[in-house]
């Protein structure tokens, strides 16, 4: 009995070390850990469609004990991965097909998103209005195309002067409509998930009240602008890249990897990114060392929503060509990004694609077999929570269990204080002595 009661008693010890060594694991470590949890929801996943099929009703299939299971798990997860790829495994597979076009076009538009959300997060901050910052940064990117093209030469100047125009005209849109949230935060205190999920609605508000009051294609009755240019839409790369009609583009997604880079660059090299990071993990210690709390939140929340607004421009000059009031829901998938990827700007990348494959690979299995759209749907989110659950508690880990060194130390020889109390009554020791 007693011995019983000492191990229930134990729980959160035992919790507190699991979370320890979820929060000290090598890149390596969590790899795996992803790999291994990748298998185990395959085989979670196979199971629940074998079952699944069991109850449901088909003319053939297998027959077991006089039960038609009609469903075969190996095929669905073979669509799911390899359809999402074009079938590499067959004959004739072409590296431009439609499939694999469609996942790289979601990955595109996911790495914008989930180094959107990824940026907030290692600040300490939840972003959750990407979405919203999305929506802004495609409308701003739509209307100043159109508005621009009348001024601006065609052909390969038009092209060179409305994308980068159109790119910046988003990533600003975006960035000014997250500072709304960061300014709040700052000098209101007000909690940025609910100021940033209620900003989502308000984005939708504002763009669908302008574009029928002023922007709406006269020349559609489906709720958009006016198209961008065939010239100012992202082109494609000539003999290597795929086909103009698939609307995506290598370019595209090079630029994405260029600025997945670049984010990684900025954490890991410059001040601003020292002190964002800081600024996340140890605030206390972030204000002692002189960083400035209030304007490193606007600032955070800012390049954040730059980032939800480029995403957005894609979506316009790569995707569309112009601005639909439908817009899908990029922005909160780019947080389930963000978490599997743990914040890393490159573990965006791997995770975005993961994510692109999910949404291709969907569509292959709805063309192929009789499975239902909504088990396909069930498989894809046991998937995505089998993978990023370790890495969400290891998220957890890092804000709630201490892992800093017993004694960490200043410049100076002193210790550094753990909350702004100690740091306030540290100088005026140093002042009155």
């Amino acid at each position: 009995m007693s011995s019983d009661s000492g191990s229930d008693s134990d729980a959160p010890g035992r919790i507190r070390r699991l979370l320890e060594r979820l929060v000290r694991a090598s890149a390596m470590e969590r790899i795996a850990i992803s790999v291994a949890a990748l298998f185990a929801a395959v085989l979670v996943g196979g199971a629940f469609v074998f079952v699944s099929g069991g109850v449901a009703s088909c003319r053939s299939g297998l027959d077991i004990a006089g039960v038609t299971f009609c469903y075969n798990p190996m095929q669905v997860f073979y669509e799911l991965f390899l359809g999402a790829l074009g079938n590499p495994l067959q004959g004739g597979w072409s590296p431009t097909n439609l499939s694999l076009a469609k996942t790289l076009q979601q990955t595109t538009l996911l790495i914008f998103a989930g180094l959107s959300v990824a940026v907030a997060f290692r600040a300490g901050l939840l972003n959750i209005g990407t979405q919203g910052q999305l929506v802004i940064g495609g409308f701003v990117t739509a209307i100043t195309v159109v508005f621009a093209e009348p001024i601006v030469p065609g052909g390969l100047v038009g092209m060179l002067v409305l994308i980068p125009l159109g790119v910046l005209a988003g990533a600003i849109g975006g960035g000014l409509y997250g500072a709304i949230p960061g300014a709040l935060k700052a000098y209101a205190d007000a909690n940025e998930v609910i100021t940033t999920i209620m900003l989502n609605f308000v984005a939708v508000g504002i763009t669908s009240t302008l574009l029928s009051w002023q922007f709406q294609d006269n020349n559609s009755t489906t709720a958009q602008t006016a198209p961008v240019p065939e010239y100012a839409e992202v082109p494609t790369i000539p003999y290597i890249g795929f086909d103009e009609r698939v609307d995506f583009s290598l370019l595209a997604l090079g630029f994405a990897v260029v600025l997945m880079l670049g984010i990684a660059w900025l954490f890991a090299r410059t001040s601003f990114g020292y002190e964002l990071r800081t600024s996340g993990i140890q605030p206390a210690a972030a204000a002692y060392g002189g960083v400035d709390g209030k304007r490193m939140t606007v600032a955070t929340m800012s390049l954040s929503g730059a980032l939800g607004g480029i995403a957005g421009a894609f979506w316009v000059l790569m995707v569309h060509g112009r601005w639909l009031k439908n817009v899908p829901s990029i922005g909160f998938d780019g947080i389930a990004v963000s978490v599997l990827a743990g914040s890393n700007p490159l573990g965006v990348g791997a995770s975005a694609f993961l994510f692109g494959m999910l949404d291709s690979g969907e569509s292959a299995i709805g063309s192929t077999t009789n499975v239902p759209p909504d088990l396909v749907g069930i498989l894809s989110g046991l998937i995505i929570l089998f993978v990023a659950m370790p890495e969400f508690f290891r998220m957890i880990g890092t804000r709630y269990v201490d892992v800093r060194s017993p004694e960490p130390a200043r410049a100076d020889g002193g210790s550094v204080p753990d909350d702004d109390n100690e740091a306030t009554d540290e100088s005026g020791g140093e002042d009155g002595g």
